[in-house]
């Protein structure tokens, strides 16, 4: 019997990196694990497969690493915490000489130019999506409630100003109340995001009373999205630090965005009467 073929997964943090590796293993791939030590679940280790351990900037250890484990393929899955890429960072010289080239200092300038050396040494990075695809959001309207005419105009609105930051790999996430832009994220994450709109609305107080305080989120994925690595994803906490929030509505982008929850995303949404519209 031939070996089963082996992938490379580089995890990141939350739960993604084992919807890959259990998703890959389930198709007959045999999975080799580089965990980022800042960043990665180390109940990892739990799930059967082979781990090794490195930090945010030993790029040179990783490609020695999956050349030594045979690694040919390989998939990036999990999000490393922007404000991780660029303070708490440790370059090896390889990873060191990779961000003096670059011109820009953005997330997918720095992720591109590291999957360019993999692909130089050998390693050839796959979508992250590839064993996923069930998972990616269908379009439509995919709640029980449709989104209403006000929300309807939010998300007009805020497809347009989310188009723009994602085009600039600012951010990919906003937040509308009214067409009214109350938050725009940047290298916090879409949660914090959320977060802080909902505390915007609540220091209005009642001056805000001709203002709506139901917000709408607005994530897309940006105009050239590279679906090799940083996918926009929702999961139930999404859904729930929404809720928390005052947000009433939720627009995605159909095809490139990852329910990590899958069909539970929409029961907690249906739960929370919110709407999610994936277009």
């Amino acid at each position: 019997m031939a070996p089963a073929p082996k992938l490379g997964l580089i995890a990141g943090n939350g739960r993604f990196p084992f919807l890959v590796l259990d998703a890959a293993r389930a198709q007959g791939n045999e999975v080799i694990v580089a965990a980022i030590k800042e960043e990665t679940d180390p109940a990892i280790e739990r799930h059967g497969t082979k781990v090794h351990w490195l930090s945010l900037g030993e790029l040179s250890k990783l490609i020695d690493t999956f050349k030594a484990e045979g690694i040919t393929r390989a998939l990036m899955a999990g999000q490393v915490k922007h404000k991780q890429i660029f303070s708490s960072i440790r370059p090896d010289w390889r990873l060191a000489k990779l961000l003096l080239s670059l011109g820009t200092r953005n997330t997918d300038s720095l992720i591109g130019a590291v999957a360019k050396v993999l692909e130089d040494e050998g390693i050839h990075l796959m979508r992250s999506t590839e064993f996923l695809e069930p998972l990616l959001a269908k379009p439509g309207v995919l709640t029980k409630r449709p989104p209403s005419d006000e929300e309807k105009k939010n998300i007009a609105y805020g497809r347009d100003v989310a188009h723009h930051i994602a085009h600039y790999d600012i951010g990919q996430t906003v937040v509308i109340a009214e067409c009214a832009c109350v938050a725009v994220e940047a290298m916090e994450g879409t949660d914090v995001t959320i977060e802080r709109a909902g505390a915007i609305m609540h220091t209005l107080g009642d001056d805000a009373s001709t203002l709506s305080r139901a917000l709408t989120v607005v994530k897309v994925a940006k105009p050239n999205q590279d679906m090799r690595f940083d996918v926009p994803s929702i999961g139930i906490k999404t859904i729930e630090t929404m809720a928390a929030a005052g947000a009433t509505c939720l627009a995605i982008d159909a095809g490139r965005c990852l329910l990590l929850d899958g069909d539970k995303v929409i029961t907690a949404a249906d739960r929370a009467n919110i709407a999610i519209s994936s277009d």
